[in-house]
């Protein structure tokens, strides 16, 4: 295994897939859009360049040790830190998998690259994808998803209905509410109309309540959410965290490690995740978790974002 890269974060309690081990193996906010929400910062590197980024042999040998050290999860995610359909060989992955797992593979994605053939083929053998729809409009897509250039709206939408077409099992769609920006009765009618064209089994609506990369982004209240599932139809729910699903005892235990490191000493999310030997992933929903709980505060230094617990 590479020593500088962790390829495995969790098993970490999720809304929507239950106990999730997500699966990272693209670099750090290497991904084809800049979201004014993305919970991990802005895009460092904006690509549409797939690659192998790391060797597949190794992120495979990982996934298959951390399946025989953690309880049996509901899910093997491929996400993490960048879009995972810009690792060129995911196809490999999700059949290396499945060679010595029968845990379901999920792949959540933003769904930039759908309308190229030989990305949905890639990842044709998963068993579920969740890809995003985050505006329902050219001008709020470039405003919201902040694309690479070679990315048109047009194309994005119509490499959703594609891979809906395409692919045989379920595809649940993501719908991101950014407050002050697509929680107005117009923008959410536009987004609608394209979800309607998409048909996907699912529909589930999030909003920003960790913090955003930008910080005019808006947290749409759980009251509006409902207001707006029932608008999108009965197979539509509200994902959003507003705090409860991290109560675990498997997370709150490793919560209370990164509580007793802030009590030490001010950290990053970097040198949360170096010092506990945590992916970068997983510091965060830490370190947020415990930010809504009051139980650390933030401060900026020299640019960078310090945490110190109370």
């Amino acid at each position: 295994m590479d020593a500088e890269k962790i390829y495995t974060f969790g098993p970490v309690p999720s809304r929507r897939l239950g106990r999730s081990l997500g699966i990272d193996f693209v670099p750090f906010k290497t991904c084809t859009y800049d979201c004014i929400y993305c919970q991990l910062g802005k895009t460092t590197t904006k690509t549409m360049d797939r690659q192998e980024y790391f060797p597949v042999g190794a992120v495979l040998r990982e996934i298959e040790e951390k399946l025989k050290r953690v309880s049996r999860p509901d899910y093997i995610t491929l996400s993490g830190s960048g879009e995972p359909t810009l690792y060129s060989r995911i196809s490999d992955i999700i059949s290396g998998i499945k060679e010595f797992s029968d845990i379901p593979v999920a792949v959540l994605t933003n769904g930039s690259l759908l309308w190229i053939d030989e990305v949905r083929d890639a990842i044709s053998g998963a068993d579920l994808i969740i890809p995003s729809l985050d505006a329902g409009s050219e001008e709020t897509f470039l405003h919201v998803n902040r694309p690479h250039s070679g990315i048109l709206f047009k194309e994005m939408v119509d490499g959703l209905c594609s891979l809906r077409e395409d692919f045989m099992e379920p595809v649940w769609l993501e719908v991101f509410i950014t407050g002050g920006v697509t929680d107005t009765e117009d923008e959410i009618s536009k987004i609608k109309s394209l979800v309607d064209r998409i048909a996907p089994e699912r529909i589930q609506l999030n909003t920003a309540v960790r913090t955003p990369a930008e910080e005019y982004v808006g947290l749409v209240d759980r009251e509006r959410m409902e207001e707006i599932s029932t608008f999108f139809g009965s197979n539509c729910e509200v994902i959003a965290d507003y705090g409860k699903v991290h109560s675990l005892g498997e997370f709150s235990s490793t919560e209370e490690n990164v509580l007793e490191l802030l009590r030490l000493r001010p950290c990053s999310i970097d040198d949360i995740s170096a010092g506990l030997e945590l992916h970068r992933n997983e510091a965060v929903k830490y370190v947020q978790e415990l930010v809504d709980k009051k139980l650390i505060s933030m401060e900026r230094r020299h640019g960078k974002r310090l945490y110190s617990g109370h």
